[in-house]
């Protein structure tokens, strides 16, 4: 029973990865004839000022809305695991945004960044409101993070969720007897016990905003300029628009390489904490 599933991940998964691992060392186009040019694709990608700023861009908005995924998260889940009125009904409305397609929602911030805001903030005065921050260099990150976040936090909250039921409530009771407050039952008892979701969600979130895509097309398309570009879709363009299928395959596996890196790092580091 394990053969098909097998077949079909090495046939659409292993292979193809395989398959861009060679091509890497040569000069292949995406069509005719290639030769091997050894790691002189590894090296220009070190030398290529484009593809350093894609990595600058995505480091940062990887690391902010992975920060701010979790705080929103475990806010969020700590809320929704008291005792409130139609609790079950908020974590289905909470999770929704996360079964809605990445594109759709993208494009409806878009519609929003690009003409409700400003509209809202024409009528009410509101400076900062009155412009497209999608086209403002400085500011056209802030609404991708606004949007993988608002996407992203529905799936962390649950994971969340999942640890805090976990923790006997007779803790928190033996706390309050004690004279603990809420912060002291948060940083000695919460944060302690849900630390094993704390170390998967970082690493999960890091993962995935590290390969953002979706909502970068949708929103920005790289612009303004090339400002918005991250590693992903930068080796979509150059790989399959541009002509650079070898030279691409060679940076998609520079960035392979550091985000294997980077979830290592975070799982020691991470772990680490949860033994103490």
């Amino acid at each position: 029973m394990v053969v098909p599933a097998l077949v079909l991940f090495f046939t659409f998964h292993t292979y193809p990865a395989i398959q861009g691992i060679f091509y890497s060392f040569t000069d292949y186009k995406g069509y005719g004839v290639w030769d091997f040019v050894g790691l002189k694709n590894y090296l220009n990608v070190f030398q290529d000022g484009r593809a350093l700023s894609a990595y600058g861009f995505t480091f940062q908005f990887a690391i902010v809305s992975t920060v701010l995924v979790n705080i929103i998260s475990l806010l969020i889940a700590i809320g929704l695991n008291a005792n409130i009125k139609f609790r079950k009904t908020l974590r289905a409305t909470y999770f929704l945004p996360y079964i809605l397609s990445v594109l759709i929602v993208g494009y409806i911030f878009k519609f929003m960044f690009t003409h409700l805001l400003p509209q809202i903030g024409d009528a009410l005065g509101i400076g900062f409101l009155s412009s497209n921050i999608l086209g403002n260099p400085d500011l056209a990150w802030i609404g991708i993070v606004i949007v993988a976040v608002w996407q992203s936090t529905a799936f962390n909250t649950l994971l969340y969720l999942a640890g805090l039921s976990t923790i006997d409530q007779q803790v928190y009771e033996a706390a309050d007897i004690d004279g603990a407050g809420s912060w002291a039952k948060f940083w000695k008892i919460t944060f302690p016990l849900v630390a094993p979701f704390f170390t998967i969600n970082m690493v999960v979130a890091m993962k995935n905003f590290l390969m953002a895509f979706d909502q970068i097309v949708a929103l920005t398309g790289g612009g303004p300029g090339q400002v918005t570009e991250s590693i992903s879709l930068l080796i979509y363009r150059g790989g399959f628009q541009g002509g650079e299928f070898a030279y691409q395959s060679a940076n998609a596996v520079i960035y392979f390489i550091v985000i294997v890196a980077i979830s290592i790092i975070q799982l020691r580091v991470l772990e680490r904490r949860e033994v103490k």
